[in-house]
């Protein structure tokens, strides 16, 4: 059976346990306190040398030591107390807000570099050519030309034959117009998250999309358990590309602080075309083109 158990659990009942314990020691104390030492001298005056000298203590009463087996037991009780509440500690992750998360990150950050594959093996050697006998050629004797006359009278006429010229040929069809693959940082009209249409300035259209966008990162965060179990905390940076058609692509973690971090924060942003959200492509020059963002995710335990 799982024992959860919250912090706050945890801290009521150990000042449970030491209120208890202080109240035990005071009443011990209390109860000891009560003994009257002439009282005491009295009865065993009475009882005679040999009543005392059996004991290990002068006055039965007063010794401490019979409550000894009693006290080990309270104590054994509460380290087990102790014990199960320890292990049965349950931190509860709360919501993320984002607050104040927006972070700019104004420096460059360095991009790891991709790791290559091993190149292949080379290729077997080509095995050795094969000696083909060649036979001796055969000589053929070749017919003797036929020589006819063409001589021409000075008084005969030669036209000479027509030839019909060839038709044109057809003209080559256009090349297809080249893609712009330009990615751009910054345009006239960068482009706008759903729903910031309806602002008046280019400036409050911004505003508008970073809110909204780090709105939608995270509603859609899930913090690694990995993370969450080992007090990973940070800022992890994804960067992606929204298209022409306003779609969001090549999304990639420029910056992974550990525990599945920047892999979920790049699942969040993928996540946009499986939900059919098209940006607003930015433009430059009255045409949409593409645009590169770098969005900062910070992950932070509470």
């Amino acid at each position: 059976m799982a024992i959860e158990v919250s912090g706050t659990m945890v801290f009521y009942s150990l000042l449970a346990l030491t209120l208890l314990t202080v109240g035990i020691v005071f009443v011990a104390r209390y109860l000891m306190s009560k003994l009257n030492e002439g009282s005491l001298n009295e009865k065993y005056s009475k009882l005679g040398e040999k009543a005392t000298s059996s004991n290990r203590a002068k006055f039965v009463e007063a010794d401490v030591f019979k409550m000894s087996g009693s006290f080990f037991n309270y104590g054994l009780v509460v380290a087990l107390g102790i014990t199960v509440l320890a292990l049965g500690l349950t931190e509860y992750a709360e919501k993320v807000a984002t607050g104040d998360n927006f972070v700019m990150i104004e420096e460059d950050i360095e991009m790891e570099p991709p790791r290559t594959a091993e190149p292949p093996p080379p290729p077997p050697p080509p095995p050795p050519p094969v000696i083909q006998e060649v036979p001796d050629e055969t000589v053929l004797e070749e017919d003797e030309p036929e020589f006819v006359d063409q001589s021409v009278e000075a008084d005969q006429v030669v036209e000479a034959p027509v030839v019909k010229a060839p038709p044109p040929p057809p003209p080559p069809p256009p090349p297809p117009p080249k893609e712009d693959e330009e990615i751009f940082m910054v345009v006239e009209d960068m482009p706008l998250f759903p729903g910031c249409d309806t602002e008046k300035t280019k400036e409050d259209k911004k505003k508008c999309s970073d809110r909204k966008v780090f709105e939608y990162v995270f509603k859609n965060l899930k913090y690694p358990v990995i993370a969450r179990e080992n007090g990973i905390e940070g800022t992890a940076v994804v960067q992606f590309v929204v298209d022409r058609d306003g779609a969001v692509k090549d999304v990639s973690v420029l910056k992974e602080i550990g525990g599945g971090c920047g892999e979920e924060a790049s699942r969040v942003v993928n996540t946009m075309n499986e939900s059919g959200i098209k940006w607003t492509p930015g433009r430059q020059r009255g045409r949409p083109v593409k645009v590169q963002f770098r969005l900062p995710v910070r992950f932070k335990l509470q």
